[in-house]
């Protein structure tokens, strides 16, 4: 089972410079590895959400971004990214992870989504 949520471990880029204007941010799912990636423009993975599928329920374990790319919106796209897939598949979810929590609670529009 996945950690409580941390700081980013990084995904293997190796690489880890800051942002110096908006990149376009894409987050895609990692099935094979049970997570969402946002990744930038030039294919850096910059922060990753974990989930366990559970008897219909998308259940979010850990969400982590790269210390370089914090408050820089990778975050937020990361979970609008993740609850949308959600939605689009038609499946509920239970935020254990307290970003995407937060995330919720602040965006009511994805609160039906909850089971």
């Amino acid at each position: 089972m996945a950690q409580p949520c941390r700081g980013f471990e990084g995904a293997g880029s190796g690489y880890n410079r800051p942002m110096t204007e908006r990149a376009e941010i894409t987050v895609q799912e990692n099935a094979g590895q049970q997570r969402y990636e946002a990744s930038l423009e030039a294919g850096v993975v910059a922060g990753l959400a974990e989930y366990e599928d559970l008897d219909g329920v998308r259940v979010f374990t850990h969400t982590e971004v790269d210390d370089a790319y914090e408050g820089q919106g990778v975050g937020s796209a990361l979970a609008r990214g993740a609850l949308d897939d959600v939605r689009e598949r038609g499946l509920q979810l239970r935020a254990k992870c307290p970003f995407i929590k937060s995330y919720i609670e602040k965006h009511p529009e994805y609160a039906d989504l909850e089971g």
